[in-house]
């Protein structure tokens, strides 16, 4: 069967597909596919399957371009790139690539933290540029890491994670946020020396007011558009970082760069942006910021990972079969 593919991806996955028999297309195009690219390119065959990427917005005029595929696997754990309504209507199935990214992207949220706080990038900058002479007592202060507050907003498999290297690695303490409490979360932790819970559930609220540092993990959702406004920074400390590695439009950029200048916050990490690739206004000025181009999940070994589960979705349904991560199925 015919399989197109948006853009270049690791070969393990390609090389699944065409050892079962698939003739495979993958785009030539170095960069993300234009509106008018993608509809011309998915009508140029009778595409029975499409893996597509994140960058790629997918709906109704998407899914009419090629009426024959019978399954669009996102190579990517969110979903928000694809109209679920649209899919529906067409009778398409929609898979994702879960679970395989949450180590790495856990490792990447913690390295965010790690660098921002010992101020990493500006000291890189620094010395690259030639301005250390020499050791000196006040020179690019940063804050510890170790036996702080940790806030989690969004305790699924990433979040979960992000909070065991805390705790285990670093003797933090956990305030958590998600739309059910995980008592068996708060268990595995325990109490510290002073008998205090090291895992504890709040509001949003809450745990912006009480954390060190705020690390994000909620899907983009309706309701979690723009949850970290103007309003839930001023909220956390003074002193406090916030670290995104979920979605960009969870926070508001424009309130975030303003909360910045003003130092209503320390500083900040992201990893995702409100209208990738563009930055908001200022952001890039900063100095108190690190920015990463969405490369949580960047290693070898995951987006291989990623490439092959792709795969596996789109060969279990050519072959009749339910593919093993649905996201929405006829």
């Amino acid at each position: 069967m015919k399989i197109y593919v948006t853009r270049k991806i690791p070969q393990s996955g390609i090389d699944k597909l065409v050892a079962k028999g698939h003739e495979v297309d993958v785009s030539q195009k170095d960069g993300v596919l234009t509106r008018e690219e993608l509809l011309a390119a998915l009508k140029q065959k009778p595409y029975d399957a499409v893996l597509c990427l994140l960058t790629d917005k997918i709906d109704k005029e998407v899914f009419e371009a090629v009426p024959t595929a019978k399954i669009f696997a996102n190579y990517a754990v969110g979903f928000d790139n694809i109209n679920l309504n649209d899919a529906k209507e067409k009778g398409v199935m929609i898979t994702n690539t879960p679970g395989v990214l949450t180590e790495t992207v856990a490792e990447h949220a913690f390295a965010l933290i790690l660098s921002i706080t010992r101020r990493i990038a500006e000291a890189d900058k620094f010395t690259k540029a030639g301005n250390f002479h020499g050791w000196g007592p006040m020179m690019l202060l940063g804050n510890d890491v170790s036996r702080k507050t940790l806030g989690i907003i969004g305790l699924g498999r990433i979040g979960s994670r992000v909070a065991y290297h805390a705790v285990k690695g670093f003797d933090m303490k956990i305030f958590y946020y998600d739309v059910k409490r995980d008592e068996n979360f708060e268990k595995e932790y325990g109490v510290d020396s002073t008998g205090s819970p090291r895992a504890q559930f709040a509001s949003v609220e809450d745990v912006l007011k009480n954390s060190d540092f705020v690390s994000i993990h909620v899907p983009l959702l309706p309701e979690t558009k723009h949850l970290i406004s103007a309003e839930k920074l001023k909220m956390m400390k003074p002193s406090a970082y916030l670290v995104n590695t979920s979605r960009g439009s969870i926070i508001d950029e424009v309130a975030l760069v303003e909360a910045l200048k003003n130092k209503i916050i320390k500083g900040a990490a992201l990893d995702v942006f409100e209208n990738e690739p563009a930055l908001a206004p200022g952001l890039a000025e900063l100095e108190n910021i690190i920015i990463t181009p969405h490369i949580a999940s960047a290693t070898e070994e995951t987006r291989s990972k990623m490439s092959e589960i792709a795969a596996a979705n789109i060969i279990a349904v050519l072959d009749g079969q339910a593919p093993p991560n649905p996201v929405l199925q006829k």
